[in-house]
């Protein structure tokens, strides 16, 4: 298992390969709660990233209504499903592989900012990791590391965190709010899947990552 990946399992609270973690304690405040089964998202994820997973088609349509409203709607409608938020098909499952990748970001925090930047094909990399999966983007600038996570049959969930420029290693998970990232993986077509990171800390409203295989 990589480095990185690892870094993220113990962060994560999560068995993976040879490498043994302990799961936290479930809070006094979920006592009363059922305990979610090991690998849970929601057993996993932070508070704020719960949210950002509750708020995503909320996320969204602000971001769209952003970036519309600035001149890019004939962009947006050029690429079709992939920046429809209910574009989603059963069958979510993202296998193990190669993929090219590009972002798209949609929307701005700032006034400064654009509200549609679309960026060309990067590289990423899926590997099966003891009945989860890890989601690595293997080139750029910004490159979301984590795990992927079931949840039902239109998405599973990605908890990562983000590397920046030539970093070698991930963060800790949850020890940097900033660098913390939250979404959704749904399939969008035959061979063709997004990850759409709601709220992200930086620059955008919604990111949005296509995936599709290398080969």
């Amino acid at each position: 298992m990589g480095r990185t990946i690892w870094v993220l399992a113990v962060a994560l609270g999560v068995t993976l390969g040879a490498c043994r973690t302990v799961v936290p304690p479930v809070p006094p405040s979920s006592a009363d709660t059922p305990p979610d089964a090991t690998g849970s998202w929601r057993a996993t994820a932070t508070d704020a990233d719960k949210e950002r997973i509750r708020g995503w088609y909320n996320s969204w349509q602000v971001a769209l209504a952003d970036a519309r409203a600035k001149g890019f709607g004939a962009d947006i409608d050029r690429e079709g499903v992939l920046l429809q938020p209910t574009a989603a098909l059963p069958n979510p499952h993202l296998p193990a592989g190669d993929y090219r990748c590009r972002t798209i970001k949609v929307g701005t925090q700032g006034r400064g900012g654009l509200s549609y930047i679309a960026y060309g094909w990067f590289r990423c990399r899926v590997a099966s990791e003891q009945g989860l999966s890890s989601l690595t983007k293997i080139t750029g600038s910004q490159r979301p590391v984590g795990l992927i996570f079931p949840d039902n049959l239109k998405r599973q969930i990605f908890l990562g965190t983000l590397e920046l420029g030539d970093e070698k290693m991930a963060v800790n998970y949850g020890s940097d709010r900033m660098r913390d990232m939250a979404g959704l993986i749904e399939r969008i077509g035959d061979n063709r899947w997004r990850l759409v990171l709601p709220a992200p800390a930086y620059e955008s409203l919604v990111d949005v990552i296509e995936l599709v295989p290398a080969s």
